[in-house]
Parts: structure tokens; C-alpha cells; sequence
């Protein structure tokens, strides 16, 4: 533990701020899976908004850093794949 104060200050906010992107990442993978679910029960409303949700969440862990640019184009396009392919 540091002793200087201005650095126990920046261990707890770093505590917090890991805390919360394991949060996000957990959300972004509970949203992935129930586009993927909607997509095995074959319901393409529920599929399409899930993925609409999916997509903005990838847009937003990419630019906090969180999850790599070419991350959210790879689950992007699988999903939309699946999500397309419940129509044919």
C-alpha cells in the first residue's frame, strides 16, 4: 500500500474504474448472448432490438477503451449475420 496520499487516492479510483469496466464487459457479453438467444428462438423483432442495444454498447466499450475497434466489427457482423439469417 502507498504511502503517499495523492497515490492512495489514485489506487482507490483505479479500484473503482476496474471495478466498473468489468461491469461493462459483463453487460456487453449478457447483451450479445440474448441477441444470440432471440436468434435460436427465431424471433426477429426481439433479435433486431436486442442487436440495435448490442451495437451501440460495442460502440461505446470501443471508444472508453474497453473492448478493441476490430472486437466490435467481428461481433457485429457475426451477429448480424445471425440476425439476418432468421428471415430465410
Amino acid at each position: 500500500m502507498p504511502n503517499i496520499k495523492s497515490q492512495k487516492k489514485r489506487a482507490l479510483t483505479n479500484l473503482k474504474r476496474q471495478e466498473a469496466a468489468k461491469a461493462d464487459k459483463t453487460a456487453l457479453k449478457t447483451a450479445i448472448k440474448n441477441v444470440l438467444s432471440a436468434c435460436e428462438a427465431k424471433d426477429k423483432d426481439k433479435a433486431a432490438a436486442a442487436f440495435n442495444q448490442v451495437s451501440k454498447q460495442l460502440d461505446e466499450a470501443v471508444a472508453s477503451g474497453i473492448k478493441d475497434a476490430n472486437y466490435a466489427a467481428r461481433q457485429k457482423s457475426r451477429l448480424s449475420k445471425a440476425v439476418n439469417k432468421i428471415g430465410q
